[in-house]
């Protein structure tokens, strides 16, 4: 008896086993037939004469606005997820922590110096741009008193 329920158990398993391999459908669904898709986005490479110039055009902009202490266009500058790393102070994450900085450092700069932002370099592709460039300050009599470096991405 003991050999017929065991003879009974194995038949159920592979006539199961048999059912459960029949039954199973080719995947027809989209997703399964589509390609892997890779994490790379692919870009182009921009003209670096072209972007630099263009940049440059925002440097002049920023340069006027900023002699003309005009915090607001500064500001402008400025997406909502900017995130601004300042010499000797905190990271500054969003426009309105950015213009607070400018109107910060606005009310202690002497009255009639000048700053101008020279691009150095520039490269890039379609969803990015680096920008390596230097600062002139002067004084109200055209001295200079300071210069400084600068990466933006």
């Amino acid at each position: 008896m003991k050999q017929f329920t065991t003879l009974k158990c194995a038949t159920v398993c592979v006539v199961f086993f048999f059912f459960a391999v029949a039954c199973k459908q080719p995947a027809t669904d989209e997703a399964a037939n589509k390609k892997p898709e890779t994490d790379q986005a692919t870009t182009t490479k921009a003209d670096p004469a072209k972007l630099k110039a263009e940049i440059q055009e925002l440097e002049t902009a920023w340069a006027a606005s900023d002699n003309a202490r005009d915090i607001n266009t500064l500001a402008s500058f400025y997406s909502e997820d900017a995130v601004s790393l300042a010499n000797n102070a905190p990271m500054l994450v969003g426009n309105a922590a950015i213009k607070k900085h400018i109107e910060a450092s606005m009310a202690k700069r002497v009255k009639g110096g000048t700053t101008s932002y020279d691009v150095m370099d520039a490269y890039g592709g379609d969803n990015y741009a680096t920008e390596v460039g230097k600062t002139t300050s002067k004084d109200s009599t055209g001295k200079v008193i300071s210069t400084g470096k600068y990466m933006a991405i």
